[in-house]
């Protein structure tokens, strides 16, 4: 019988009279269920959540840092139960939703060594003659309670880039998980029951989208954290007046292969980053560009490895790409790769739906403007480019309307730092796929990609306001 995971309402554990079925894609089964929050529900988290606030913002560093070591260790004690039910209401393959797991340990471990080096400093104000005798003391002090709505391609790792920050400070934090993988959090939520947090410092609720617009409208909170598509993100922004707002959003990352590159390891790395998790990461490989020189090397090659590409159940270790996360993704993308032939598009191998499954995909002569192309196709399906001159290669890249990370492959490093230069996008990657993410480095995009960085101190930044005191000290 499928486990029953109650709703976490500010350390409490209720039930409402919506319930929420989550399905498992490979195979349809019911992996649990859970509840979507009422209204007078999220009305009550919003409420906690601001009387928590005198008491989070006062905590000590230590405390603050305890906390997350306490949830961290619950985590590693329960890793492979964490990363069984990512899994199974994911599709994500068993090897990636480990990985997954793996990565948010790490973000909850750095996020309690944050919360212990939120630092100031001190400014000198006597820069001209009527300001002598003073000193400026900057500090950085928590803005209040946090709204976080998360996706659901990393239901672990994404909501964590949130949470832990905001415990780091002192904020506490209302989490609307995807609908789709809710249960990977809500277990989180009874490692975070155990962790000594106060009461109010966390909610994780499940609820439709009518019933969340109290997060983007509530003058009570005053951060919106949100991960998603560029649309909704750009209309949560339009809606949230005063709100400070975080968007981490999609993308349809470019890679550039430079002759002189290292062909093997490009080969191997770009065959990763175009089609783990089935595609569905918001920095997964979409376009790729070649110089002309060594397409005839690295073309066939790619085919190859491509094809060798191992699709079947989620759970078998050997198991390289799992089922999209519903059936009605991949009709989608099968449409996109119709339409894009239907321009003039090749396919090289793959291009069909099987299910919830879609053929790792390449494409050629893809046209610019498709949407296989000029949007996030969020599925495994790539395009392959030719060029000639690295900055043409670069000029495509930034043809986007999307800005999120590239990746450069060249051994040389005057087009390494030009991509570093000229690429419009949060993050450049040299000598590796655009995927390429480290959680404490800064992350985040430019022009519809988002606004805002994450990666634990930067995303304390934004979670933080700046104070200063003037001291006349003579």
């Amino acid at each position: 019988m499928a486990k029953t995971y109650p709703l976490f309402l500010a350390g409490k554990w209720q039930q409402s009279e919506t319930k929420l079925e989550v399905i498992n894609p490979y195979d349809g089964g019911i992996v649990g269920d859970t509840f979507y929050a009422s209204p007078s529900q999220v009305e009550t988290a919003i409420a906690t959540a601001e009387e928590a606030f005198p008491v989070t913002r006062k905590l000590p560093a230590h405390r603050r840092g305890q906390l997350l070591a306490n949830i961290a260790q619950g985590l590693n004690d329960r890793r492979e139960e964490v990363a069984k039910t990512l899994c199974l209401e994911s599709g994500k393959p068993i090897r990636d939703a480990t990985s997954e797991v793996e990565r948010g340990l790490l973000t909850l471990q750095t996020a309690a060594e944050e919360a212990k080096r939120l630092v100031g400093e001190v400014i000198p104000l006597d820069l001209t003659a009527y300001a002598e005798g003073r000193l400026g003391i900057a500090k950085r002090f928590p803005i209040g309670p946090i709204a976080a709505i998360t996706p659901f391609n990393f239901p672990l790792n994404l909501a964590l880039h949130k949470i832990a920050p905001a415990i780091a400070v002192g904020n506490p934090v209302i989490l609307k998980p995807p609908s789709k993988t809710p249960l990977t959090m809500l277990t989180v939520a009874e490692i975070a029951a155990q962790s000594g947090l106060p009461p109010g410092a966390l909610s994780i609720l499940p609820m439709a989208t009518s019933v969340a617009e109290p997060l983007i409208s509530d003058e009570r909170l005053k951060m919106i954290s949100f991960t998603g598509s560029a649309a909704v993100g750009w209309g949560l922004k339009a809606k949230a007046g005063k709100k400070r707002v975080l968007l981490e959003l999609g993308g349809n990352a470019g890679v550039i292969v430079d002759k002189g590159a290292n062909l093997d390891y490009a080969l191997k790395r770009i065959t990763v980053g175009s089609f783990s998790y089935a595609g569905q990461i918001c920095i997964s490989v979409q376009r790729i560009y070649v110089h002309r020189e060594i397409w005839d090397d690295f073309f066939p090659a790619f085919i190859k490895e491509v094809e060798r590409l191992k699709l079947g159940d989620p759970l078998d270790p050997e198991t390289d790409l799992g089922p999209m996360i519903e059936e009605a993704a991949a009709k989608r993308t099968e449409a996109w790769v119709s339409e894009a032939v239907a321009e003039g598009a090749q396919v090289v191998t793959g291009g069909k739906a099987q299910g919830s499954f879609f053929q790792p995909t390449v494409l050629v002569n893809a046209s610019p403007q498709s949407k296989v192309c000029s949007e996030e196709v969020f599925a495994p399906v790539v395009t392959v480019f030719p060029f000639t001159a690295f900055k043409e290669a670069v000029r495509e890249i930034n043809s986007s309307h999307y800005g999120l990370q590239a990746g450069v492959f060249t051994p040389s490093l005057e087009n390494a730092f030009y991509a570093f230069e000229e690429l419009e996008v949060g993050g450049v990657i040299i000598n590796d796929i655009p995927n390429f993410r480290v959680d404490h480095m800064p992350y985040g995009g430019t022009k519809n990609s988002g606004l805002g960085r994450e990666g634990l101190r930067y995303a304390i930044e934004e979670m933080t306001e700046i104070k200063l005191m003037a001291l006349k000290t003579a």
